[in-house]
């Protein structure tokens, strides 16, 4: 069994915010890889000489700013993204509950797809338009910025071509989901203690391990999914696509048929070794985070520490906290009268 736990010490916005500060700043450092791989799923020439160098023809090529397109619009994608995938995970999550508020660990996972699945519903022609801006060549761009890449995407192709190889994504979740429940499953055997005693190394490498697995068993669906998002009849050379092809099952045959089955894990390696430094910077800066918003709201006496603040009940809320602040105001404590005093 798992509990779905938060920090109530935050509010919603300082979770949403150090969530978000998090993903974009992971996101920004591991984006060289993030580009070597789409590369190499698409087929773009620059992938056709192996993993390293790939990032030696995207240089020659396109300098240093070639490692960092489509990140914007990958940034902006991580609010709408996280917002409804928080959203829609809860309600999923409290149709399942026990009355005492656990919910197994395989039903925590299918929440967890089926919120995937619909976030990504909402923010899937941004993630179109980060293809688009990747597989160019940014020297000679078709697209300039996340809106003309949009404008121009619709225009052009029609508002369905925003939502191109979406089907990719609902049977993506389904290896994805199992994946992870077979990761899950097995951690206390690894470990050879229950889940609840997990330190937070350990829950770092569960999570690791966790996309890992699953991630390698959903690629060969992403994979078809970015060909299909960067094919088109308006781009040089259709895009960079090393196939041609109509329709999901066609690319999933001309695939196989012209590259071979192990291409449909092209760009694996950029993903494996993107995952440990993207976790470990998303864990490290969303804690970071989290300890300035328990500071500011007075749970901790440094942002730079969990020590927390003496006489300072932990189970108060936010709201509840300051509501407290007023009324020690109020009340006129004086700065000796009180360690919790003496913090406001």
């Amino acid at each position: 069994m798992a509990s779905v736990k938060t920090d109530d010490r935050l509010t919603r916005s300082q979770s949403f915010l150090c969530v978000g500060f998090a993903g974009i700043f992971s996101k920004t450092v591991t984006s060289p890889l993030e580009v070597v791989k789409i590369k190499s799923q698409v087929g773009t020439f620059h992938s056709k000489r192996g993993f390293w160098q790939s990032f030696l023809l995207i240089y020659q090529n396109e300098r240093l700013k070639g490692f960092w397109k489509g990140n914007l619009v990958s940034c902006l994608r991580l609010f709408p993204y996280s917002a409804v995938h928080l959203t829609t995970y809860k309600k999923i999550v409290h149709l399942h509950m026990d009355e005492l508020g656990f919910i197994s660990q395989w039903r925590a996972i299918f929440a967890g797809g089926l919120a995937g699945v619909a976030a990504a519903l909402v923010t899937y022609p941004l993630e179109v338009a980060e293809t688009r801006l990747i597989v160019q060549n940014c020297r000679e761009p078709t697209y300039v910025g996340v809106i003309h890449t949009l404008s121009k995407i619709s225009r052009s192709e029609g508002l369905l071509a925003l939502y191109r190889g979406f089907s990719l994504t609902v049977l993506g979740a389904f290896p994805f989901s199992i994946g992870c429940y077979a990761v899950y499953m097995n951690l206390d055997k690894l470990w050879q203690e229950p889940p609840s005693r997990f330190s937070s190394l350990q829950n770092f490498i569960n999570g690791c391990l966790a996309a890992g697995v699953a991630q390698t068993l959903s690629y060969p669906f992403e994979t078809v999914k970015r060909k299909m998002q960067a094919q088109s009849a308006h781009l040089p050379h259709f895009g960079g696509v090393d196939v041609h092809f109509n329709g999901v099952v066609d690319c999933f045959i001309q695939v196989v048929r012209n590259k071979g089955v192990l291409s449909l894990w092209n760009g694996l390696t950029a993903n494996t070794i993107k995952i440990v430094p993207y976790f470990g910077l998303l864990f490290t800066c969303f804690e970071m985070c989290k300890q300035v918003c328990l500071y500011r709201n007075g749970y901790i006496i440094s942002p730079l520490s969990y020590k927390l603040t003496p006489g300072v009940d932990q189970s108060l809320g936010p709201n509840e906290l300051q509501e407290v602040k007023r009324y020690l105001r109020n009340r006129n404590f004086g700065s000796g009268e009180s360690s919790f005093g003496n913090r406001w």
